[in-house]
């Protein structure tokens, strides 16, 4: 019977395994994106790279202090920035690796359901 040598495959893993701060970093930054709320507010700024709040919580069917409250954690993520407009505040997807996250994590979910048929 043949043994399996794992010291190679276990010693280039252990090097190239980020720390456990950055890992858990890492979970936490997926844990945001595990609210269907937040995720039709990151989609809805993929579809329209800018939206008020009054609009986000008009198109949700959601009030304005909710849909802020849920703002305020996609931007302590990073994942969405703002800009101000006299007394309206703007939001955005923060950068390019947010829209591709989303962006292929569709692309996975409809690859998937496409290939269950």
């Amino acid at each position: 019977m043949m043994k399996h040598d794992h010291e190679s495959i276990l010693k280039k893993v252990g090097e190239e395994l980020p720390t456990d701060e950055l890992l858990c970093d890492l979970a936490d930054l997926f844990k945001v994106f595990g609210d269907t709320t937040r995720a039709k507010i990151l989609y809805s700024l993929l579809v329209q790279p800018q939206l008020c709040v009054c609009a986000i919580a008009e198109l949700l069917g959601m009030t304005q202090p909710a849909i802020s409250h849920q703002l305020k954690i996609l931007k302590n993520a990073n994942l969405v920035g703002n800009r101000r407009e006299g007394k309206t505040i703007f939001y955005f997807l923060s950068d390019d690796h947010v829209k591709t996250i989303i962006a292929q994590g569709f692309d996975h979910l409809i690859e998937e359901r496409i290939g269950k048929k």
